[in-house]
């Protein structure tokens, strides 16, 4: 890996907001490293991401892996923390545009700082660039020891972010944290469904599921936020499809309700027509057939 940036933080127990780099090159691509002082979603941890530059503006399927590593000094040189898994490779993509570590380094081990100033370095080695290909979202990628595709990387991140076994425990040889997670992809999976495709069966189980991952010491309240939302649009969908039906059921038995009134009048206007013979055969049947069929135009109208 090639050293690719330094970037050197005065006054570092000062800063609150998150850091942005300058951008960067590096195998080719564009970067930029973000630091968060005070912790991203956390308070007792520096954060540390490499992030591709202005991903939205790359073309459909673009992708990067990369081995990367994070260097941090204090003044004088001193190594404070560098990145363990340093031949680790990474897929950087449209589902996945950064990558880094949420609890790098425990805050308390930044409290006596030398002069107040940290100093971040990145070395990076590209391996594989790709600017324009099939979409990325089916692309499997590595986090932490599981398999995941690349479209679940974000909520996947979001739950592990959130479990009080994660810095300790998430290890995929772990076979009890390794189904607790199994069972959260699952659900990850259900939930991103549309909510008109999924049944009343994979709602429940989901429901079960999340209950029971609670239960064994996950927070998942933004999970269980979104399984809310995603049952009330099914509730909602399957209440818009029965009143359709509903509604079509309405419309035949109207249908129904003007023939029988035409058939009615049918009979009165054949006696009529017999006594007095002043209508033809023919005008008879095209004015009912006029009759009717405006009958049931005015209906579908309302």
């Amino acid at each position: 890996m090639e050293k690719a940036l330094s970037l050197e933080i005065d006054d570092f127990s000062k800063k609150n907001n998150g850091i942005k780099s300058d951008n960067f090159s590096s195998g080719g691509c564009e970067w930029f490293v973000k630091v968060y002082p005070k912790g991203y979603r956390c308070s007792d941890h520096l954060s540390l991401f490499l992030h591709v530059v202005n991903p939205e503006s790359l073309r459909r399927g673009w992708k990067r892996r990369a081995i990367y590593c994070f260097v941090l000094s204090n003044q004088s040189g001193q190594v404070l923390y560098r990145s363990p898994n340093e031949s680790k490779c990474d897929l950087f993509c449209a589902e996945v545009p950064n990558w880094g570590c949420q609890k790098t380094l425990p805050l308390t081990e930044l409290g006596f700082l030398e002069k107040n100033k940290l100093t971040v370095e990145v070395y990076i080695k590209v391996v594989e660039v790709v600017h324009q290909g099939k979409s990325t979202e089916n692309d499997i990628i590595d986090f932490n020891g599981f398999q995941i595709i690349a479209s679940q990387a974000f909520s996947v991140a979001n739950i592990v972010s959130q479990d009080p076994y994660f810095v300790v425990d998430f290890r995929p040889e772990n076979q009890w944290v390794q189904t607790k997670y199994m069972y959260l992809l699952g659900l990850v999976e259900t939930l991103s469904k549309s909510p008109q495709s999924l049944s009343a069966t994979e709602l429940s189980n989901a429901q079960r599921d999340l209950t029971a991952l609670t239960e064994a010491g996950f927070k998942l309240d933004w999970l269980n936020s979104k399984l809310e939302e995603v049952s009330l649009e099914w509730k909602k969908a399957s209440h818009s499809d029965g009143s359709s039906v509903q509604q079509l059921k309405e419309q035949v038995k109207n249908v129904e309700l003007s023939l029988s009134d035409l058939i009615v009048e049918l009979e009165n206007v054949k006696i009529k027509s017999a006594a007095a013979a002043k209508v033809s055969s023919f005008q008879f049947i095209d004015f009912l057939i006029k009759k009717f069929f405006l009958s049931c135009f005015s209906f579908s109208k309302s």
